[in-house]
C-alpha cells in the first residue's frame, strides 16, 4: 500500500530540513509527559484476516428464491396493518396518502407465496398497477410484501417505476428480490425519474425492509428513492420501532445489496438494528445526505468493494450508534461533501482496511467517540482537512496506513467537550480521552504535520515514515509531540525503536 520510493533514505534526507528541529508551540496539558522505548514484540501484528466474499453473487441470490406456491395479490386497506403503521399513523401522514389517492388510502399486498411484476400487473387495472410499455411497470399504490411471501422484480422487468404523485413505495416483510432490474422513483408530470427537490420535504417513492425480513438487490439500478421522514431514507433494513417490536418480537432483518447502483437517494442505504448485512461491490454516487449509513445496534455488517462519491451534504460512507464487529474493506470514497468515512457514537471493533479515501471536502477518515478499532492499509489521500482524525476515542490501532497530500494533519488525535452541544448524553455518552497505537505506513506531504496529538492516554509510534513536509522549517509534529519532537525522533528514527509518549502521574514527579 506505500507507494513506491518512499523509503528511509528520502526519510532521513527529509530530516535534515528539521535541524534545528522546530517545535510546535507548547499547549497546557493536563500531565507532564515522557518519552521512553517500548517493547516491539508487542507491537507486531499480522495482517487482518478479511472475510470471504465469494459467496456473495447474483446467482447465491437466484438460489435464495423459494420454489412452490403462489402467491396471491389483493388490494387492501392502508390503515391498521401493522407493516404500514410507521407511514400511517398520526393525521399528518394518513393525510399524504388521502391526497395523493384522493380517498381512502389503499396498497397492494403480496401474499401467502412467490409473486412478480408480471404476476401483479395481470391482476390489478391500470389504475393501480400499469404495464406502461414492455417490461416497463408503473405502480400506483404502495406494495407490501407480507411475512411469508415474497415478490421478485427480475430481468423480466426493465424496470419498476414507483408513482410519486399517486404516493406508491415498498415495504417488505418477507422475503424481497430485486436482480437484473431498474427500480425509479417516477415523477409522472415529467415523465422522468423524481430527482429531488425542496431540500428533502417532499414526499418521494422509497423501499423499506422490516424486522424479520430479508431483503436481496443484485445486479441492479435503483434511482430517485426518499426524502427527508422516519424510514423513508432510500433503501432501508430496519427493526420495527421499539413498541412494534416488543409486541411482533421479529428477529433482525438482513439482506445483501450487491453490484448494484444507488443514484439520488435521501440515503443511499440506511439499517437499524440489523444483522450480517452485505454490502457489496456496489455503487452510490450523487447521494443527498449519506452515501451508505449503518445505525443503531446493526452487527456484522459487510461493506466492501463499493465505490461512494459525490455526496450532496455530508458523508460517504457512516456507521454510527453501537454498529459493532463489522468490515470496512476495500472501499473507494472520494468527492463527498464532508468525510469519506466515519466510525462514530461508540462504534466499536470493527475493521477498516485498505481503503482509498481521497478528495473528501473535509476529513478523510473520521473517528468520533468510538474505540477498539482497527484501521489497516488504507490510503488516504489529498482530503482537504485532516486525513485520518480521531476525537475522543480509546485502543486506535492505525497500522500500514498511507496519508499523504491532506490539507492539514496525517493523523489529527484530540479530545472535546461536547457537553455543551445538543448531544443527547444519556444516548450517545463521551469520555474526553484518546490514545492510539500507529505502526508502519507513511505520512508524506500532509500541510500542518504528519501527526498531531494532545492530551492522549499514551501514544505509541514504531516504524512510521515521515516524508517530504511542505513547510521549509521541515517535518514538524505537534501538539504533546511537537513538544517531545527530539526524543521522539531520536528512538523511532536513529535508533529505530518503538516510542510509548504517555503522562507522568503526579506522584512520579513529585519523586
Amino acid at each position: 500500500m506505500q507507494p513506491n520510493g518512499l523509503a528511509l533514505p528520502l526519510l532521513l534526507s527529509a530530516m535534515c530540513l528539521a535541524a534545528p528541529l522546530a517545535q510546535a508551540n507548547p499547549q497546557e496539558h493536563q500531565f507532564e509527559y515522557r518519552v521512553r522505548s517500548a517493547p516491539a514484540a508487542e507491537l507486531h501484528m499480522a495482517a487482518p484476516t478479511l472475510p470471504d466474499l465469494s459467496g456473495y453473487t447474483k446467482e447465491a441470490v437466484l438460489a435464495k428464491i423459494p420454489q412452490g406456491s403462489k402467491g396471491k395479490v389483493v388490494v387492501r386497506r392502508m390503515l391498521r396493518q401493522d407493516a404500514l403503521k410507521d407511514f400511517t399513523g398520526g393525521n399528518e401522514r394518513l393525510r399524504e396518502w388521502i391526497q395523493r389517492q384522493q380517498g381512502m388510502p389503499m396498497a397492494i399486498f403480496i401474499e401467502g407465496g412467490l409473486v412478480t411484476a408480471q404476476d401483479i400487473a395481470k391482476a390489478l387495472p391500470d389504475s393501480q398497477f400499469a404495464e406502461q410499455e414492455d417490461g416497463v411497470y408503473l405502480a400506483r399504490l404502495p406494495i407490501v410484501v407480507a411475512e411469508g411471501a415474497a415478490l421478485h422484480v427480475g430481468k423480466d422487468t426493465r424496470e419498476l417505476r414507483l408513482s410519486q404523485e399517486r404516493g406508491a413505495f415498498l415495504v417488505n416483510d418477507g422475503l424481497m428480490f430485486i436482480t437484473d432490474t431498474r427500480v425509479t422513483a417516477w415523477r409522472e408530470a415529467d415523465n422522468g425519474p423524481a430527482t429531488m427537490r425542496d431540500e428533502g420535504k417532499e414526499f418521494r417513492p422509497f423501499l423499506v425492509s422490516w424486522g424479520g425480513s430479508e431483503l436481496y438487490i443484485a445486479s441492479s439500478v435503483l434511482t430517485s428513492l426518499g426524502y427527508d421522514n422516519s424510514k423513508s431514507y432510500g433503501v432501508s433494513i430496519t427493526q420495527y420501532t421499539p413498541s412494534m417490536h416488543e409486541r411482533l418480537k421479529r428477529d433482525e432483518p438482513t439482506g445483501w445489496l450487491i453490484d448494484s447502483e444507488f443514484v439520488d437517494h435521501w440515503y443511499g442505504f440506511y439499517c437499524y438494528e440489523a444483522q450480517n448485512v452485505v454490502i457489496k461491490g456496489n455503487t452510490y454516487r450523487d447521494n443527498i445526505v449519506y452515501g451508505i449509513d449503518p445505525h443503531d445496534r446493526s452487527h456484522g455488517l459487510i461493506i466492501a468493494e463499493n465505490t461512494v462519491f459525490g455526496t450532496k451534504k455530508k458523508h460517504g460512507i457512516i456507521i454510527s450508534r453501537e454498529v459493532n464487529d463489522s468490515w470496512i474493506i476495500n472501499n473507494e470514497s472520494y468527492d463527498n461533501k464532508l468525510s469519506g468515512v466515519v466510525i462514530d457514537r461508540s462504534s466499536e471493533r470493527n475493521l477498516i482496511a485498505y481503503n482509498r479515501v481521497h478528495g473528501n471536502h473535509a476529513d478523510g477518515i473520521t473517528l468520533y467517540e468510538s474505540g477498539d478499532n482497527l484501521l489497516w492499509g488504507n490510503q488516504v489521500m489529498r482530503n482537504q482537512r485532516h486525513g485520518i482524525r480521531i476525537r475522543n476515542s480509546e485502543n486506535i490501532r492505525l497500522y500500514e496506513n498511507l496519508a499523504a497530500l491532506n490539507q492539514l494533519t496525517g493523523i489529527y488525535g484530540h479530545i472535546k467537550d461536547l457537553s455543551d452541544t445538543d448531544r443527547d448524553l444519556d444516548l450517545d455518552p463521551f469520555d474526553t480521552k484518546i490514545s492510539m497505537i500507529i505502526v508502519g505506513g507513511t505520512l508524506a506531504g500532509n500541510g500542518s504535520s504528519p501527526i498531531n496529538i494532545d492530551s492522549p492516554l499514551s501514544v505509541e509510534l514504531y516504524r512510521v515514515k515521515m516524508l517530504a513536509p511542505r513547510k521549509s522549517s521541515g517535518i514538524q509534529l505537534a501538539g504533546i509531540l511537537g513538544e517531545k519532537q527530539d526524543e521522539i525522533l531520536d528512538l523511532m528514527v536513529r535508533q529505530r525503536q518503538p516510542v510509548l509518549i504517555d503522562p507522568i502521574e503526579p506522584e512520579q514527579m513529585t519523586n
